[in-house]
């Protein structure tokens, strides 16, 4: 059971009720992480406006939701990790190259240096070395999207750390956690 009470549309504050709005409008309903984070109106735009700009970065969608899970695997956060493998399967990733990346693989050697840096980065609590960053480099990605796959884990440290702290019950279909 979650730890935090889902704020239900219906009932919502003014203060939530617009971003509640156009979280439905663009997933079709509202998913129970924004209901739970609507209890501050704050974090609630925070984590909007953030899925919000990286939706609109350099980093591709399906990247972005590689990222996603293989951050929530290592996280263990069931919640993002079903929510994501959805994401990453209609942005045109297959499942295979899903489940992959729960554990930091693809077969496209730009993904997976990308998949180790954010791995890395994750292990490391951001500890990471000229190396790590240049091996991004080397793979073809500019500063800037070095600087969006930093934005990306981070969105995703705050999403898991919300869905696994307050329980928060998964409404996407389940996805195993892939051992490490």
């Amino acid at each position: 059971m979650n730890r935090i009470p889902l704020i239900d549309r219906a009932s919502a504050p003014a203060s939530v009720a617009g971003t509640l709005d156009a979280i439905h409008g663009a997933f079709g309903t509202t998913p129970n992480m924004f209901r739970t984070v609507a209890q501050s109106p704050a974090a609630l735009n925070a984590m909007w406006g953030f899925f919000g700009a990286l939706g609109n970065g350099s980093i591709d969608a399906p990247l972005g939701e590689k990222i996603a899970v293989a951050v929530a695997n290592r996280n263990d956060c069931h919640y993002c990790l079903a929510a994501h493998t959805a994401l990453g399967r209609k942005a045109g990733a297959s499942a295979a190259e899903m489940g992959a990346a729960q554990t930091g693989q693809s077969d496209d050697p730009r993904t997976a240096a990308a998949l180790a840096f954010a791995l890395k980065l994750v292990e490391a609590r951001g500890q990471v070395a000229e190396a790590d960053v240049q091996a991004l480099r080397n793979a073809g990605f500019s500063d800037g999207q070095v600087v969006e796959i930093v934005a990306h884990v981070a969105l995703n440290l705050f999403t898991n750390y919300v869905n696994v702290a307050f329980a928060v019950p998964v409404d996407f279909p389940s996805v195993a956690l892939a051992k490490r």
